[in-house]
């Protein structure tokens, strides 16, 4: 009876938590940021349909999948809301323009390293801060905690995951590689634990996250730490 009493008097701590957390202002992706990574994140998924030799429409829905994949997953599936890019005017144009560059100098941004570089900073910086208004808006609809980092890693990774399965390929994500995944679980986690375990407010814990992240994916990339495949040696459909 005393440890249902204490188990009962932790869930009423957690919820007044999970409300305190509620009630704060929330985190805000600068407008800026936002643009910048749909842009960039539309040229890299143009770049890939290029590759693929689809023609103009092809290449478009690549590029917006790339782009807006993860709040089209978070919007259209989790939370069931129209998502930013239908009520947003700014990001259909500003993913046809990003198609339009690459198609009017391909042959030169398919080949310069500077692409890659740029993008892999936005995956940075942007990555972790989509995830982490996809924890925001998740705790808001009353989804569970696990279900909160589910949407908040979706909402982070869920372009690049799209992108890759609509050309045909693994998703590059899912793959042994440089940390990025992992590490987007890893700041979901730490967010939920700062904000609503130690009662950091959202704002300080967000950045915090961001920097943390950004400094283990470009470590990653100048030192090539990669995560291992669970499994070693020739994947069942090499055998």
């Amino acid at each position: 009876m005393p440890e249902m009493i204490q188990s009962l008097l932790q869930a009423m701590r957690f919820q007044e938590g999970r409300q305190a957390v509620l009630e704060q202002p929330q985190f805000q992706v600068p407008f800026l940021l936002d643009y910048l990574a749909v842009f960039l994140w539309a040229v890299s998924g143009a770049i890939v349909g290029m590759h693929k030799r689809y023609d103009f429409a092809g290449v478009l829905v690549v590029a917006i999948l790339a782009s807006t994949g993860g709040r089209l997953i978070r919007d259209g599936i989790f939370l069931q809301q129209t998502p930013p890019v239908l009520s947003n005017p700014v990001y259909i144009p500003l993913i046809i323009m990003a198609v339009a560059l690459v198609g009017l100098f391909r042959r030169r941004i398919a080949q310069m390293a500077l692409v890659d570089r740029v993008v892999n900073v936005i995956d940075g910086i942007g990555v972790p801060a989509f995830a982490i208004v996809g924890l925001q808006l998740s705790l808001q609809a009353g989804i569970p905690l696990p279900g909160v980092v589910v949407v908040g890693v979706a909402n982070g990774v869920g372009g690049g995951v799209l992108r890759d399965l609509l050309v045909g390929d693994a998703p590059a994500a899912l793959r042994p590689g440089t940390i990025f995944v992992s590490g987007v679980i890893l700041i979901c986690i730490l967010f939920l634990v700062l904000t609503l375990g130690f009662g950091v407010s959202k704002e300080w814990a967000a950045w915090g996250m961001i920097v943390l992240f950004f400094t283990i994916r470009m470590l990653s990339i100048r030192y090539n730490w990669r995560t291992r495949p669970v499994l070693q040696g020739p994947s069942v459909r090499d055998e």
